[in-house]
């Protein structure tokens, strides 16, 4: 069936628009598609008594009337002294759940996306390339002529263009994004969102929707405010992230003196009227469930946006300079046809956000106007964002699904299983004896007792043993020859093993549809199981919950877009700019002169989220398989792990691992080099110690022959010595002899004559003597020195005479 909605047309003036009876009709037909009863019933309560239903499931706390009408016989429950209380198996696996993704950590990273930013980023970069391609000359400049020509630190200085890219995630950061992080972390931490986070995290989880609202004020500057689903009304969407939604709201119970507060132009009289009328009016739209109390002093207020468009026109005149001025028209405003061109319309339709209060159930519009301060990308100021934030990631055609909605029919069969046990409980009786006391008859024990029943209890009790008769006193057969036999009641064993069995079959069943299998909560792990395997399933657990997750970082990334829109208002308009300039500046004191500025920036959002344990543990065996084999060092393996997208982490782990390679390449080139060196060098220095010892044994030798050659040159001069002194004593011999010569020849003169006989016989003699001499072989003696009158065999110094 279609139903059709009674919305104002939004193709009128802006001027209707702004009109109270405008915003009153848009207020009537949300309360009409939200508030009245049709024939699907009042889809707000609807819609909240089954979110209520299963925020009970998911506290363990649902009602038990179902379980009872199921055990009941027509309503009596006479029979029956049960435990109604139900298993708390949602809550544990919704704990297991919400506990486990709300610790997961992450970073909101923001990127300036205005011209400035991208210009400033975009000179950085070349001006690294320049340095990475001019490094050669750079540092031959700096080495021999001490002139740095490098724009950037030397140490800093990418060696890739995969580096650089690399480089410019990790390290790069200009001061305004550090400025507008630091002005989200305080806004985020002012408004206590890990709380609002957990909050809905569990609505995700439970009802399958979350929503976030963030406002302005200029008392309290932005706020951010959990939503519940379940006081949430909104437009038909398609879309699991409700971008096309054009109006969204919430309704609020709040009491009469919070109402005067908000809205200080009501009179005493409106006020009287709302409060007499609103019990009518609300008791007839149903608009309270079972659990909630009526209180009079409370009434309910629908809070809404409602998106339409507006259109901006201009009348632009031509001056009689021949300028052209442009001034502000309503939308009504057209160009009179007999002004020779002088005057012309100029307009554009952007989208405006309008907001609206109104009394549930009555034609009383709070409030109605343009929203102040509308949350516009500086990308397109066309658009409008909503202030509301809302994603359901299991939503299709308008339905809603959620973990806990997934299991609530596995849950009523544990809960009638847990019931059915102790049923079979409370009927289950012990094994019991039956006596035949006819058996027990005249019977002799042989020492004078009588053996009467208790007695023969008594001895069965505590030995184990009975006595019988086969025979009566009559030689009858006995029919009670085993007067004492155990009753075993033990079918309700067998249910009880049946009921077990089944129970575990359905939370097995609950574990398959949520995918939250044993390794996830850790229960019963298998024994035989191998650490991986589990690791391996808990890894799958957390891949069919991922949906959750992603919802999740959706609302913070539309939370933190919001804001960063929201903070030039608080710039522009709060009187708390300066202390909230001032606890900015306090985290990050350099980001204090860039604050003036921030709101003239367009910004970026990226939420980085922090790896998992599964995806931390894998890092890290990566990380100490490559410390192992020595491809990273231990301050590579510091700085991986401080990272916390595991993508840019494995990235870097490549780029060291690559950088360490060519490293060790280097340095076994330059030992290599080194060991040649030092080959050669020993090569050489042999070469060196063989010429000197080469040149030693030659100074040696030289050193000998010249020892030599003094002690030859001594020996000869000794040797010349002796043989002067020789031959002055043959000088002086044969100057002697000679002498005696002359006077001998003196002499014979003189006496020759006197003499001439006996010389003449002195001559025979000698003559004779000579004859003798040759007959005998012997030469004349000649008194004239041989060989020693000789220096070296060439110096004869009878040459010289």
């Amino acid at each position: 069936m279609i139903t059709t909605l009674n919305f104002p047309s939004q193709a009128v003036s802006d001027a209707e628009k702004l009109s109270y009876e405008y915003g009153l009709k848009v207020g009537k037909a949300i309360e009409s598609e939200w508030f009245n009863n049709n024939r699907r019933g009042n889809k707000y309560l609807n819609t909240k008594n089954q979110f209520h239903k299963l925020r009970l499931y998911a506290r363990g706390e649902q009602p038990v009337q179902k379980y009872k009408d199921e055990l009941s016989i027509n309503g009596d429950l006479s029979y029956l002294n049960l435990d109604w209380k139900p298993v708390p198996i949602i809550p544990k696996f919704v704990d297991i759940l919400v506990n486990g993704i709300a610790e997961r950590m992450y970073d909101v990273k923001c990127v300036s996306t205005d011209t400035h930013g991208v210009d400033k980023r975009t000179k950085y970069m070349e001006s690294m390339l320049r340095d990475m391609r001019s490094r050669e000359f750079n540092d031959y400049a700096e080495e021999n002529f001490n002139v740095k020509t490098r724009e950037n630190p030397k140490e800093t200085l990418p060696d890739t263009e995969e580096e650089l890219a690399l480089h410019m995630q990790l390290s790069y950061k200009q001061s305004i994004e550090v400025a507008e992080e630091q002005a989200l972390k305080v806004l985020f931490e002012g408004n206590n969102y890990e709380l609002t986070k957990k909050r809905f995290y569990r609505d995700l989880t439970v009802l399958g929707i979350g929503a976030v609202k963030t406002c302005f004020n200029t008392s309290e500057g932005t706020t951010i405010e959990y939503v519940d689903p379940a006081d949430l009304v909104y437009s038909y969407s398609k879309s699991p992230y409700y971008e096309d939604i054009y109006y969204v709201g919430e309704v609020k119970y709040i009491p009469l003196n919070e109402l005067v507060r908000q809205f200080p132009h009501l009179s005493q009289q409106e006020l009287e009227d709302i409060s007499k009328n609103k019990s009518t009016v609300n008791q007839a739209h149903g608009m309270h469930s079972n659990q909630e109390e009526i209180d009079d002093n409370k009434v309910q207020v629908l809070y809404f946006n409602y998106k339409t468009y507006m259109n901006e026109v201009y009348k632009v005149k031509e001056t009689a300079t021949g300028a052209d001025k442009a001034i502000l028209k309503d939308d009504t405003f057209n160009p009179p046809e007999n002004m020779d061109g002088t005057f012309a319309r100029v307009s554009r339709a952007i989208e405006v956000l309008y907001d609206g209060a109104m009394v549930l159930g009555t034609k009383k519009l709070l409030k109605w106007g343009l929203s102040q301060n509308m949350l516009r990308p500086k990308s397109d100021f066309t658009k409008v964002k909503m202030n509301y934030s809302i994603v359901a990631p299991r939503q299709y055609n308008g339905k809603i699904e959620s973990t806990v909605s997934r299991i609530t029919g596995f849950a009523d069969m544990i809960q009638l299983t847990h019931l059915k046990l102790q049923q079979v409980l409370s009927r289950m009786v012990p094994d019991g004896i039956y006596l035949d006391a006819d058996g027990l008859a005249e019977i002799d024990l042989g020492n004078g007792t009588n053996y009467n029943p208790q007695e023969a209890l008594n001895m069965f009790f505590q030995t184990g043993s009975i006595i019988g008769r086969s025979m009566t006193a009559d030689g009858d057969g006995n029919p009670g020859r085993m007067p004492i036999q155990e009753i075993a009641s033990g079918s309700g064993g067998q249910k009880m093993g049946s009921l077990i069995q089944t129970y575990n079959y359905y939370m097995q069943m609950i574990r398959d549809a949520t995918g939250l299998n044993e390794a996830r909560d850790g229960s019963s792990p298998d024994k035989n199981a191998l650490v991986g395997i589990q690791k391996i399933a808990a890894a799958n657990s957390n891949t069919a919950t991922r949906h959750i997750l992603q919802a999740g970082l959706f609302l913070t990334q539309e939370v933190a877009e919001s804001l960063v829109l929201r903070i030039s208002d608080i710039l522009e308009y709060s009187p708390t700019a300066k202390a909230f300039i001032q606890q900015i500046g306090s985290h990050n004191v350099a980001t204090l002169k860039e604050m003036k500025d921030l709101h003239l920036y367009d910004f970026g959002i990226h939420i980085e989220l922090t790896p998992d344990e599964e995806e931390k543990q894998m890092l890290e065996n990566n990380i100490q398989m490559a410390l192992q084999k020595g491809i990273i060092e231990l301050e590579d393996a510091i700085d991986i792990r401080e990272i916390k997208s595991l993508k840019l982490a494995n990235q870097l782990l490549k780029l060291r691992r690559k950088k360490k390679m060519e490293k060790d390449q280097q340095m076994q080139q330059q030992n290599m080099e080194k060991q040649s060196q030092t080959n050669q060098q020993a090569a050489q220095a042999k070469a060196q110690s063989d010429m000197q010892a080469n040149q030693a044994k030659m100074q040696g030798e030289m050193q000998l022959e010249q020892t030599r050659a003094q002690m030859r040159m001594q020996q000869l001069e000794a040797e010349m010595q002796s043989k002067k002194e020789l031959m002055q004593l043959e000088f002086e011999l044969n100057m002697q002899l000679r002498k005696m010569e002359m006077q001998t020849a003196s002499r014979g003169e003189q006496v020759k004559e006197d003499r001439k006989d006996e010389r003449t016989k002195i001559q025979a003699t000698q003559q004779s003597e000579m004859i003798d001499q040759r007959n005998n072989g012997k030469a004349p003696k000649n008194f004239e020195s041989a060989g020693n009158d000789n220096i070296g065999g060439d110096f004869n110094l009878a040459d010289t005479m």
